[in-house]
Parts: C-alpha cells; structure tokens; sequence
C-alpha cells in the first residue's frame, strides 16, 4: 500500500514538475509513459504553458506512444486556440478614456476607440448691419462661418460619438453644434459671435441644440442619432472668433456623413 502511495505521488509531482517547465511532444509522452489519467493530462495540459508539434508526423507520433484521441485532441486545441486578449482599460491613469490625452474634440470609431479630430481653418464674416450689444466684451449678432472644403476630413456614420475635452475653466454649453451647409467647393454656417447660445432669430438658423453626458472632469459626450439627418456637422469652440465686424479666422472641428 506504501508502494502506491509513493508511486501515485511521484507521478502527480512529476506531471507538476513537467507542467512548471513548460510542455511539449516529449513532455506529453513522457505523461503517458507513466500511466497518468487521461483526464489528469488533459488537465496538466490545459493549465500550463506548451509549444507543441501538431503536424501529421507530430501527431502521429504521439499516437504510436499510446496518447490516446482525448490527449491529442486537448494538444490541437490547446494549439488553435486564439489567446485571450487583455480586456481594455476603460480609463488610464490619469481618469481619461483610452486616447484621450489632451484639449481637443475625439469620435468614437468604429472599432469602439477615440479618435482625435484635426481642427479646420475656418474664415468668419461678421454680416451686414450688425446689431450688437456689447456685454462683458462679448459681440452678439450674426456671424458667417466659411470653410474650404465640400465635405469634412473625417468621414463617420451614425451614431456619431463625440468627446469634448474642454479647457480649464470653460463649460460645455460654450461650443456650439453647427449644421454646415456645402456651397460649391466649401462649406458654411450662419450663427452668432462669442459662443452665445438660445439667441432668437434667424442668425442662428444653423446651430443645433445638444446634450452633454458628462465622462469625467472637463470631459464630455455628445450623440447625435440618425434623425439629424446625413450632412456636414462641427463643433464650434469657444472664442474661435474676434470681437471685430471686419472678419477673422478661428478653428472647427467637422464630420461627415456620407448622404
């Protein structure tokens, strides 16, 4: 009975000692030369690391030192199957999603990651007469916005994911959502100057309202869902313009969608 017990404990230490070190084709029939369980080498092998051949030779050659199917089976799996891949940080470090790191306007692509949006040249026209009331330094009145270029550099499909990392300091509800409407080789808008928002009249035709989901600190989300229709989108930052009537240039950062 003492005999046994050594034998089996040896055995189990052994297939321990072997699974440690890594498997392979020996490894494996060395297991099975010592009379383990089927069962105990499967186990041995689906919990330890292994590089093994599994070419017709190799497998061959395991069966002709008596693995059985189960065995080999366990080896050709173990083999194919894809290794797990990390699951994704949802957030790094520093308490910002993934490709997040600095100021700026990002779109979720479709692969489910943030994407940074390159900021556009745009050229303001501040129109006609313009009735303006100044109040704390900020022009009110309508303002053209001009952008060269039909459509936008990033091409994107609904849902389109934005995230605002804005700067210290500023609120979210300072940007302004625009509808561009393409004009011959550009794109145009019609709002208003400084970034005020709820403006009755027609200067503001092209300004789109929104909701924010807030991510994290001076971090921001905005959807915009299929019934705003295909087209042109940007998203207008604070301050992109001048206080002047005599025009300036700023940036926007713009979207297509493919009608």
């Amino acid at each position: 009975m003492r005999k046994s017990f050594l034998a089996v404990a040896f055995l189990v230490f052994g297939s321990l000692l072997v699974a440690q070190q890594g498997l392979n084709n020996d490894a494996v029939i060395k297991l099975v030369k010592a009379g383990l369980s089927d069962d105990l080498i499967i186990s041995t092998i689906n919990g330890s690391p292994g590089a093994y051949n599994t070419s017709v030779d190799g497998i061959i050659a395991l069966k002709t030192a008596g693995a059985s199917d189960k065995v080999v089976a366990a080896i050709v799996q173990r083999t194919t199957a894809p290794a797990t891949p990390p699951a994704p940080a949802q957030f790094a470090s520093t308490g910002l999603p993934q490709g997040i790191d600095e100021v700026g306007v990002y779109f979720k692509d479709k692969d489910g990651t943030w994407k940074a949006l390159m900021p556009e040249i745009v050229n303001f026209k501040t129109g006609g007469v313009l009735k303006s009331m100044m109040t704390d330094g900020i022009v009110k009145g309508d303002l053209n916005g001009h952008i060269t270029g039909a459509h936008g550099r990033t091409t994107v499909t609904f849902p389109i994911v934005f995230a605002v990392y804005v700067p210290e300091g500023t609120a979210i509800t300072e940007y302004q959502l625009l509808r561009l409407r393409p004009s011959s080789n550009s794109r145009e808008f019609r709002s208003v100057t400084g970034g005020v928002m709820h403006v009755s009249g027609g200067a503001t035709r092209d300004s789109l309202e929104f909701q924010a989901e807030k991510l994290a600190p001076r971090l921001y989300q905005i959807t915009l869902s299929p019934s705003v229709g295909k087209g042109e989108y940007g998203l207008l930052p604070p301050g992109a313009t001048g206080t002047s009537n005599l025009g300036s240039s700023g940036k926007i950062y713009s979207v297509s969608v493919p009608e």
